[in-house]
């Protein structure tokens, strides 16, 4: 599962990812001599990474909230970055449009 935005920016941190990746590995490896425990923790593995990035997402759009209450702007920038990896976000959980 890659967790990078349109941009590239990964959407965890470096070490993060490194060890996502490593572990990754790891499971596979299981497979050949447990191959319901490789799934398992494929599984297990998956549901944390989606909500860590559920954590992510909602870091974010409290952060715009508190400045929108607070009666200050967000600069169109930052907006265009959050768009940009809601989308890109998007675009991963559905896969490739069909007439692409």
């Amino acid at each position: 599962m890659e967790t990078r935005d349109d941009r590239g920016t990964a959407f965890l941190p470096p070490e993060r990812m490194t060890e996502l990746r490593q572990r990754w590995s790891d499971i596979q490896a299981q497979f050949v001599d447990d191959p319901r425990a490789s799934v398992n923790d494929a599984h297990e593995m998956v549901a944390q990474i989606v909500n860590e990035l559920t954590e992510t997402f909602t870091r974010e759009r409290t952060g715009l909230e508190n400045q929108w209450n607070r009666d200050e702007a967000p600069d169109t920038e930052e907006l265009r970055i959050a768009l940009q990896r809601y989308r890109s976000f998007f675009n991963r959980l559905l896969g490739p449009a069909e007439n692409a």
